[in-house]
């Protein structure tokens, strides 16, 4: 089993979503005593020449770390990411770009509520239209999506022992 791509939920020391790493950068947080195991991963293991240890799927920092703003940086992946990385106006993930829905020209701000993914095909036939002069329609609105959604949403791999810290409904 690949280990390297198995994410880990990691909480701050009052149990707040804080970050994803992968599970080698949380066991040695672990080892370090620097945090602590909260849940594991069934059945799998991680093991050394002479012991076996449980793999981490949450861990808690020991110490409270203070951060001022966590934010989600608008930057072209994580539109993409929070896109589903398919055009907004035809659904194809292919020459993918990112256009304002505003254009600029009109006023249009870089927003994350005023750009979205889409491919160039779409692009370039709306240029510098609105979305009415284009005769185009967005597949869904774009939004600015808060830091537990980003973790909960669109970090790649979820388990389901992080429902309970990202507020999901379990299942």
């Amino acid at each position: 089993m690949q280990l390297a791509n198995k994410k880990v939920l990691v909480l701050n020391a009052d149990y707040r979503a804080l970050a994803v790493c992968n599970v080698y950068k949380a066991f040695l947080l672990v080892y370090m005593q620097k945090a602590e195991i909260t849940d594991t991963k069934k059945k799998i293991k991680l093991r050394t020449v002479s012991k076996s240890y449980d793999v981490p799927s949450v861990i808690r920092l020991n110490k409270y770390v203070h951060i001022p703003y966590k934010g989600i940086m608008m930057t072209r992946q994580n539109i993409f990411k929070r896109d589903g990385n398919e055009c907004q106006y035809c659904k194809s993930k292919k020459n993918l770009t990112i256009d304002h829905v505003i254009p600029k020209s009109r006023g249009g701000k870089s927003t994350w509520e005023n750009l979205v993914t889409a491919c160039r095909r779409c692009n370039t036939s709306k240029g510098s239209k609105t979305l009415e002069e284009a005769g185009m329609k967005l597949s869904k609105k774009p939004f600015k999506p808060s830091f537990v959604m980003f973790l909960r949403d669109f970090s790649g791999t979820t388990d389901e022992n992080w429902n309970s810290y990202l507020n999901l409904k379990q299942a």
